[in-house]
């Protein structure tokens, strides 16, 4: 038996551009797009309405901007965050690392292919963030300096950072970096399983919801530097 379509709403406010999204999306068999939005205030009670599975979010939108719309669907204030996909360019880079923070699950390029952009969504449905190393690095490792510092010890919701073994820490730092778990496991020489079972340690003792959570919250601490 089949399993259920990843269902889909597109928030993008260009038409061409989110007819081509929608295309994309109906073409694939695991995937159906059940609603569409062209601002973010649309896009808030379209989502709140239909309940996506994921949502794929422009950043530039009238009326509510990709980011308040994300905040309202994935904040931290929600009581069941949607699992929002920010798509951008890379001259928007300070507004991608607001989205993170605001609850998105991830993001991708607007240019990006559409096999990628088709993985992204499966991604993102299976409950795994989506972070490209090299733009995480880019992305949140500059931007990451223009927000006030939390306490080095405090995480988003009170817990400390003291609660997790050194080798966590090294996990988490690593995670930072823009590693995957596979190329944490060949650094750290573990298995492939334990780097799985650390990051969702992390997670858990310190409150946080996803890997983007995680990368934000070790900048923001101080414990992962920018490159």
């Amino acid at each position: 038996m089949n399993a259920s379509p990843i269902r889909l709403v597109v928030c993008e406010d260009q038409g061409l551009v989110r007819a081509g999204y929608v295309t994309i999306f109906n073409a694939q068999p695991d995937m159906e797009v059940v609603g569409e939005a062209s601002d973010g205030e649309s896009a808030v009670r379209v989502v709140e309405r239909l309940r996506p599975d994921v949502v794929v979010m422009d950043i530039r939108m009238p009326v509510l901007d990709g980011i308040e719309a994300t905040r309202r669907l994935a904040g931290s204030e929600v009581a069941h965050p949607a699992k929002v996909l920010v798509v951008t360019t890379f001259n928007l880079d300070e507004y991608v690392y607001e989205a993170l923070r605001a609850g998105a699950s991830g993001f991708l390029l607007k240019d990006a292919p559409p096999a990628e952009l088709v993985g992204g969504v499966r991604t993102v449905a299976a409950g795994e963030a989506l972070l490209a190393p090299a733009v995480t690095r880019r992305l949140i490792g500059r931007h990451a300096l223009r927000v006030r510092p939390a306490d080095p010890e405090v995480s988003g919701r009170g817990a400390t950072l003291s609660v997790l073994t050194e080798r966590e820490r090294e996990v988490l730092v690593l995670i930072a970096n823009g590693l995957s778990n596979a190329e944490i496991a060949a650094e750290l020489v573990i298995s492939y399983e334990t780097v799985k079972t650390y990051v969702s340690r992390i997670l858990t003792k310190l409150g946080l919801r996803d890997r983007v959570q995680a990368v934000v919250l070790a900048y923001r601490t101080g414990l992962a530097q920018a490159h």
